[in-house]
């Protein structure tokens, strides 16, 4: 018996989503407990505190290697996030924390593509992209992912398709190769209408417009970051990113009225 690991997630809020975690836990049978522990762990790990992540990880350790696939995929895989991740900052990053991290994401890759557990093996491939700062690399990783999902006949694995069309084309647009990572946006985009994501829409037009003022197509770009900025504004949940986006793009047409109006908002959404 697994649990829906998914539908008790909020990656916007982990604390609410480490109560959720813990309130299964009462009923658990010792795997799903297991997998549930390695979530929890993951809800520290989105919050920076990466040794109490360890910490829980380290209490299931004894029994990881005599419990299922899934649950051994699973504590690799949160163990490597707890080494190398996108909440962690630069400095963190030490060159012993990429290496335990790329061999906690490689055996869990492993372990997943011999269980036929698609979608986890495919979670483990992209977090390699994070491992390797060298732009170079994390295309030829995120290509690599790419390729594997698309092999994959599972539908859950097909549901990461958005994020790392998203991936690939953040890592080409950091090679300078807008084109091509605006196709990928577009496609990402085009999946993420079809989902019916609010937010992973207006990401989708972010990350297009984002690449646009790249291209020089000023106007284009400034037309769907105005757009966004009412959508946002109208839920009440102003964007510092779109902010952030106006100020440049304000001040690449030579607007610096405009330019410093947008970066004083940004600031008072982020202070620090």
């Amino acid at each position: 018996m697994s649990i829906d690991v998914l539908s008790l997630w909020d990656f916007s809020n982990p604390e609410l989503s480490e109560q959720r975690f813990r309130c299964e836990l009462e009923s658990a049978s010792s795997d799903v407990r297991l997998i549930l522990m390695t979530q929890i762990a993951r809800t520290y790990g989105l919050r920076k505190r990466f040794d109490e992540a360890r910490g829980v990880l380290a209490a299931i350790e004894p029994e990881i290697e005599d419990a299922t696939d899934e649950v051994r995929l699973r504590y690799r895989l949160e163990l490597g996030r707890s080494y190398c991740s996108p909440a962690h900052d630069e400095s963190l990053l030490t060159d012993d924390a990429r290496t335990r991290a790329k061999q906690c994401y490689d055996e869990a890759f492993h372990i997943g593509e011999r269980a036929r557990l698609d979608y986890l093996a495919v979670d483990a491939l992209h977090m390699m992209a994070m491992v390797f700062p060298d732009p170079a690399e994390q295309l030829e990783w995120d290509l690599k992912t790419l390729a594997y999902m698309e092999g994959s006949d599972q539908i859950q694995a097909k549901k990461w398709e958005p994020s790392l069309r998203n991936n690939v084309g953040y890592a080409l647009h950091q090679a300078g190769r807008y084109e091509e990572a605006l196709k990928q946006f577009e496609l990402a985009l085009e999946l993420r209408v079809s989902a019916g994501s609010v937010q992973g829409i207006r990401t989708g037009y972010w990350m297009i417009a984002w690449t646009l003022r790249s291209m020089a197509r000023y106007q284009e770009a400034l037309d769907i970051q105005l757009r966004m900025e009412k959508e946002w504004d109208a839920d009440e949940k102003p964007s510092p990113y779109v902010y952030e986006e106006l100020e440049h793009l304000y001040r690449a047409i030579g607007d610096e009225k405009l330019a410093a109006h947008n970066a004083a908002l940004r600031k008072a959404l982020s202070p620090h």
